[in-house]
């Protein structure tokens, strides 16, 4: 048995103590667990009994500051990864996290692909959000399967109002109809819409322009 020599409450963050054995940090608790336990300062201490304790209490912290995160918005598997690694969780701790919530639902890459291209089918084109996804984790087959559902009607609308706006805008500064086309094109393009949608909705805004 190893003896607890200091019990220290951490600087940034109030709710964790780290545990000092034999006069070495050992590892860090939550302090409820600390209180819960009662573990005090020169008590005899089995490590791995503390261990395993300590190690369902980052799951259970683990899990529900996932959930939390999952509440406020809708996140990737990997987005959601990221996050909890930068909070500084384990690997198997993040591991069953990431379990528990496919389970139940709170994460589904699928929906999360479905609403994300929903959402920003009304100010993005097909090819921004095909490889923001991409970073953002997801399957590429699943982004195909998704993209192919977008209908192309729809997204050549979507182009020609926000080419309308745009035009408006540069027209107060150009008056030059091959350079207003050209900046056009690359302001469409930059939003990940398709070429032949860009030419369409370009010589479009141009023709009806021109015909006042």
């Amino acid at each position: 048995m190893n003896v607890i020599t200091k019990l220290e409450v951490q600087k940034r963050n109030k709710e964790r103590v780290n545990l000092y054995i034999d006069e070495e940090y050992a590892f860090s608790l939550s302090a409820e667990i600390v209180y819960k336990e009662g573990i005090k300062v020169k008590d005899n201490i089995d490590i791995e009994k503390i261990k395993k304790i300590a190690k369902e209490d980052e799951y259970i912290k683990c899990k529900n500051s996932a959930l939390r995160i999952v509440e406020k918005t809708y996140k990737s598997q990997k987005e959601l990864i990221d996050k909890l690694i930068l909070k500084g969780y384990e690997k198997d701790s993040i591991d069953k996290t990431i379990e528990f919530l496919k389970q139940y639902n709170f994460l589904n890459d699928e929906n999360y692909t479905k609403m994300y291209i929903k959402d920003k089918m009304k100010s993005q084109g097909q090819n921004k959000i095909k490889y923001t996804l991409i970073k953002k984790g997801i399957n590429e087959e699943l982004i195909k399967d998704e993209i192919a559902n977008i209908n192309s009607d729809t997204q050549r609308e979507v182009a020609y109002s926000l080419g309308k706006k745009k035009y408006d805008i540069l027209c107060k500064k150009e008056s030059d109809k091959y350079k207003l086309s050209q900046k056009l094109y690359r302001y469409l393009i930059s939003k990940g819409y398709e070429y032949d949608i860009v030419s369409n909705v370009v010589k479009n805004i141009i023709k009806v322009e021109d015909s006042y």
